[in-house]
């Protein structure tokens, strides 16, 4: 997608997408066959409902069909939230990933110079991440802080066997 097209459609979505209380995570426009395929995906602190994705998609579509940015060609809409395994980039990603297993590539710059970390996020600040490295083999898990700086790329690891905050509430 053309850099400038993908302002406009950055330009004409993110007002509807910023009035329902929602971040505006990527535009994706591909090719899907003879017809193209844009994707836009959303996402807000408390996550994001199946019914405010199509509700969104509606007021889209309305949007995009109102304005020329997409041309005269066909073309389909997808709204969607990231998925649970999506790169963390920005620094409210993080946040949202407070109290979540993540896979950290570091950077070779880094104070303990690059390599692979599992650790859980415990807490986030403007400057970097407190973490807590599970114990391996019996050991106590201990706490490691890292700078968003020695940070090459980092994912949200999927824990099948976690119990969900409110389960350890109840």
């Amino acid at each position: 997608m053309s850099t400038t097209q993908s302002d406009r459609l950055r330009g004409l979505l993110e007002p509807l997408v910023t009035a329902r209380g929602l971040d505006l995570e990527e535009i994706e426009l591909s090719k899907a066959g003879k017809r193209r395929m844009l994707r836009i995906v959303v996402d807000s602190d408390e996550g994001v409902e199946l019914d405010a994705c199509a509700e969104l998609s509606r007021e889209a579509s309305d949007l995009l069909d109102a304005s020329d940015v997409m041309g005269e060609d066909e073309y389909v809409l997808e709204v969607s939230s990231p998925g649970a395994d999506r790169p963390l980039s920005e620094h409210r990603h993080y946040v949202r990933a407070t109290g979540r297993l993540v896979k950290f590539q570091l950077s070779a710059d880094g104070e303990k110079g690059a390599g692979e970390l599992v650790a859980r996020i415990l807490g986030v600040d403007d400057e970097g991440l407190d973490l807590e490295v599970p114990g391996v083999k019996g050991r106590k898990a201990t706490t490691r802080r890292i700078a968003f700086t020695d940070i090459a790329k980092a994912r949200v690891e999927i824990e099948f066997n976690r119990k969900d905050k409110k389960e350890e509430e109840a």
